[in-house]
């Protein structure tokens, strides 16, 4: 079973890529922004935008904020992108217990290798 909707817990050209990406493969894609985000690129060229709390980059490190509006949207993928969430265990640990595919390494791998 692939996956079939992908939360991006990221913003800016990784955000993008990672959008047009999960598009060619047939992925739904869905964005999150802070609301001083919500019409730049990366909410544009996703299939979906989720608006969270905040401005600059608090909204896109609250794990439970970025995991929550996963579930809510449907998804049951969550791609990190690189920086911000991707090295932290915390978010591989809260999409697992939502039930929510983590696209890269686990929980425990992330605290093995450190930041």
């Amino acid at each position: 079973m692939g996956l079939k909707k992908l939360l991006i817990a990221n913003r800016g050209e990784i955000a993008v890529r990672v959008a047009r990406a999960a598009s060619e493969l047939g992925i739904s894609t869905v964005a999150i922004a802070g609301s001083d985000d919500v019409t730049s690129l990366h909410t544009r060229v996703a299939d979906e935008s989720v608006t969270l709390e905040g401005r600059g980059v608090a909204p896109y490190l609250d794990v439970d904020h970025v995991v929550r509006a996963g579930a809510e949207a449907g998804c049951d993928a969550i791609h990190p992108g690189y920086g911000f969430l991707a090295e932290n265990p915390a978010l591989a640990l809260a999409a697992k217990s939502a039930g929510i595919t983590f696209v890269g390494p686990t929980a425990p791998q992330l605290e093995l290798f450190g930041d």
